[in-house]
């Protein structure tokens, strides 16, 4: 089969939002931090694939369906024959900050790599133009399955293909967080584009200026990193350059800040995707981010996102 552009590799989840009292109303959608970058990265016609483990439930076939509706190709995803999708749920605070609740530890994406058809998977993601993958996906991936995962990291930058990495730290995640700075230090090297939060690489690696936390990357070998402080917008570092810092326009309405890094991933990568310089791409990933927060839940309507999808 002919390699998509972009491969995306993690974990889709179903996802409650809504009034979480006892007895209130709430509404089942998905989510996942990469499965938010593959639909965006499809609404804004990249050509993208999604590698996953789904399970042979109503909701795996839902959630399939929809994936194929957007324009995902969802010939990698695999399904495991018991288990089920992830669930997690939203809770919102009054300026639209979220908080999460999980209930994911026998999720079928865990085991994406070994079950039938993960060795047509594993080939093609390491023929991609681009990869895609975040901390969260290495979270839930066993010793043996990481190992996998580094084999198909290796094989794309052989193929002439690039990496991007978005750390996403979540620190219940990882038996501690030594584990996770290990790691992505570790795995820094085969990297060519690094999308962290600040907020999170104050969390992981201590305080220290943007500056500070680009220069470390790029010491352990990431060429582009793209540093996003929320609203305040996001410091760019790349090689032979100073970091510098790029302004975000504030946002129209904030309902839920859910998926706006996700959303800024995708609008910075589709952006790439069709040669933008480093600015305009970040331009690109502002504008989507700002139209996703106005909603609730990880994914805006497609409606809403007629504007940046008709500008890619």
């Amino acid at each position: 089969m002919t390699a998509p552009a972009v491969v995306i590799i993690g974990e889709a989840m179903l996802e409650l939002s809504g009034r979480s009292r006892l007895g209130g109303t709430m509404t089942l959608g998905q989510g996942g931090d990469t499965l938010n970058t593959a639909i965006y990265l499809a609404r804004l016609g990249v050509s993208a694939a999604y590698v996953t483990a789904l399970g042979q439930d109503p909701w795996s076939d839902e959630m399939l369906a929809n994936w194929d509706a957007e324009g995902i190709n969802t010939g990698l995803v695999v399904h495991h024959p018991r288990r089920m999708p992830g669930l997690y749920a939203i809770q919102t605070d009054e300026r639209g900050e979220r908080s999460f609740l999980y209930w994911r530890d026998n999720s079928a994406a865990r085991e994406m790599f070994d079950l039938p058809g993960s060795e047509t998977a594993i080939a093609a993601a390491s023929k991609s133009d681009w990869l895609y993958f975040s901390g969260i996906t290495l979270s839930i991936l066993s010793a043996h399955a990481r190992e996998r995962l580094f084999g198909i990291v290796r094989a794309v930058r052989e193929n002439g293909g690039q990496v991007a990495f978005d750390p996403n730290f979540r620190p219940r995640g990882w038996p501690g967080a030594n584990a996770a700075r290990h790691l992505f230090t570790a795995l820094a090297r085969d990297i060519d584009l690094v999308l962290p939060s600040l907020d999170d690489e104050d969390l992981l690696f201590g305080p220290a200026a943007p500056q500070d936390h680009i220069a470390r990357w790029q010491a352990a070998g990431v060429q582009t990193v793209v540093a996003k402080c929320g609203a305040e917008g996001c410091w760019i570092g790349e090689a032979g350059t100073a970091p510098r810092k790029l302004a975000a326009r504030p946002a129209r309405q904030v309902v839920d800040t859910t998926g706006a890094g996700d959303s800024f991933n995708a609008g910075f990568l589709a952006a790439r995707l069709r040669g933008a310089g480093l600015d305009e791409a970040v331009g690109a990933g502002q504008a989507l981010a700002r139209i996703v927060v106005g909603y609730p839940g990880a994914i805006a309507p497609a409606e809403a996102l007629a504007g940046p999808r008709a500008q890619a």
